[in-house]
């Protein structure tokens, strides 16, 4: 496509999902300044709301941590979280992008996410996080590992009594402040808005909103999560009681001509079966039946995966559509009703039931497409061209994630990287002409030093810590030779453990670090950026794998 003589060497990437992450990290290493527009307080999208990832089981949080803290620090990316793009004008290689940046009400350079607001706010709201599940307050962060790692106001829930603002010793809260507008100068725009899920309460046959032990497939999710509402207990919301047979319906919000939703949402299928697969590993002698129209189980391992779980691990498959679900009077555990392939009508007991609906256009897609002139399928996905699935209808305009159409997590980053791949070659002649080198402090020659090593062990929620005792490992650390630092982490990899990981190694003066958490393949480069930012030679590093070689191989010898 032809573009200006030299074109601006900076990229609007609209949605900070797995898919604009990975978009702007590719970018931001290639050489070009990045913005990224997110319409949440925090980055990351849906994924950080998963328990595991299928097919590999792995957590999501672990393979997530490291991009948003990677995100996070990256200095030639910069994120504007509560915004959105309202249009663009000009053509590739030379766009204006306006931005209505909403308030926070938090002062994100003055906010240290102590929690002392938190603490104090009487006022308590639906937490849409856990997926409605518990309650947060109006001033909230919406999860641990969060970026920015600061607190936001909700202006909906917020009775403005002034308790938090009175708390804040440093004064980060701000009730007055206001909507600003923004123009950015950009060569390209890439579009991952992301998506939304299907509204389960517009199928009232299946009892979702009606009966308390009738869940979605997310809420399912942040049930089984260590950082969830039940602290990874599995039990049902209506009496927490652990449940002893579960029941998934599939394609709930998909493959419905009668909805508009005449496709398949592509995931459903193989994350019912991990959900399944999760929750027979968290209560042992569960029985988890699946029922469904078809399986799809077409991406790299997913047939392997849906085969173990039905011949190794027993989960039952039931080729069916249900017509109904009813409540049990007294018990409060579900009825399915069903007909059989072969017509036979049957009824089954159940004592929980999880919807496993699909997924819909991102909230305010419709709008966004206008603004920008994109065009859109009759559907509400982004229109693109299979041969060329990551171009949308306007030049310079990139298409990314599941707003280009319902897809798996893999296929979503391998598709995230093709749209930066695409502006790469767009804006070539460009590259390195806005960003900036990241200096380092000077770095202290420890070699004439006595060894002073600093130790720290992650718990990863209960990826480590169901199986290793972890503050005994850190007591065991402590009796090393040359230890003079041992600490333990929640999620060590979260942004703020990080910083705090940078200033124990300046105030401690140590020169050699050891960090036990998941694979080094993703958290060694991130443990050994901050050894950089303290001062210290990255190499002076040894990292320990206590998921793959400990906890994973000796899940049932804790």
């Amino acid at each position: 496509m032809a573009t200006k003589s030299q074109p601006r060497g900076s990229v609007v990437i609209v949605g900070a999902g797995i898919s604009g992450m990975q978009s702007a990290l590719d970018l931001a290493g290639a050489g070009f300044k990045v913005y990224v527009v997110e319409r949440g307080p925090a980055i990351a999208g849906h994924m950080p709301m998963l328990d595991k990832t299928f097919p590999t089981n792995d957590c999501s949080m672990c393979i997530l941590s490291p991009k948003v803290a990677d995100l996070g620090g990256h200095h030639n990316i910069e994120v504007f979280t509560l915004a959105e793009v309202t249009g663009v004008s000009g053509e590739p290689g030379d766009f204006t992008v306006t931005v209505r940046k909403h308030p926070r009400f938090v002062d994100l350079s003055r906010c240290v996410s102590c929690g002392r607001c938190e603490q104090v706010c009487p006022r308590e709201t639906a937490d849409d996080f856990n997926q409605g599940l518990g309650t947060r307050k109006a001033i909230y962060k919406p999860y641990a590992q969060a970026f920015p790692n600061a607190y936001a106001v909700d202006p909906d829930a917020c009775q403005q009594c002034g308790a938090c603002v009175e708390k804040c010793a440093r004064k980060a809260i701000d009730h007055h402040m206001r909507e600003e507008e923004l123009q950015i100068k950009a060569g390209a725009v890439i579009l991952s808005p992301g998506f939304e899920l299907f509204d389960a309460a517009a199928r009232p046959e299946l009892g979702y909103g009606r009966f308390p032990n009738v869940v979605t497939s997310l809420q399912f999710e942040r049930i089984l999560s260590a950082s969830g509402p039940y602290q990874g207990h599995l039990i049902r919301p209506s009496d927490g009681k652990e449940p002893r047979r579960i029941a998934w319906i599939q394609c709930v919000g998909s493959r419905e001509p009668r909805s508009g939703a005449d496709y398949c949402s592509a995931v459903c299928c193989m994350y019912a079966t991990k959900e399944a697969i999760v929750a027979m590993e968290h209560n042992p002698g569960l029985e988890a039946t699946i029922f469904y129209m078809d399986i799809r189980a077409y991406g790299k391992g997913f047939e392997q995966y849906y085969r173990r779980a039905k011949e190794e691990l027993g989960v039952r498959y039931v080729r069916c559509a249900v017509s109904e679900v009813k409540e049990i009077p007294g018990s409060r555990n579900l009825l399915l009703c069903y007909r059989t392939p072969e017509g036979a009508f049957r009824e089954e007991e159940f004592d929980l039931v999880v919807l496993s609906v699909g997924l819909r256009p991102a909230r305010g897609a419709r709008e966004l497409a206008a603004a920008l002139g994109v065009e859109l399928d009759r559907f509400g996905f982004c229109r693109s061209d299979p041969f060329n699935p990551v171009a949308t209808s306007r030049p310079g305009i990139f298409a990314g994630g599941v707003f280009a159409g319902p897809k798996d997590i893999p296929e979503t980053v391998t598709e995230a990287s093709a749209a930066a791949g695409c502006v790469s070659r767009l804006l070539s002649t460009a590259r390195g002409s806005e960003t900036r080198v990241k200096e380092y402090p000077p770095e202290r020659a420890v070699h004439k030093e006595p060894p002073r090593v600093g130790v720290f062990v992650c718990h990863c929620g209960i990826n480590i810590g169901s199986v290793v005792r972890v503050p005994e490992v850190v007591e065991y650390a402590r009796k090393l030779p040359w230890v003079v630092h041992a600490q333990e982490f929640l999620f060590a990899c979260a942004q703020d453990s990080l910083e705090k990981i940078r200033r124990t190694i300046i105030n401690r003066k140590l020169n050699r670090v050891v960090v036990a958490s998941c694979t080094p393949r993703t958290h060694a480069p991130l443990f050994q950026g901050v050894m950089r930012e303290a001062g210290l030679n990255p190499y002076l590093y040894e990292h320990v794998n206590i998921r793959e070689h400990s906890s994973w191989v000796h899940r049932d010898r804790p």
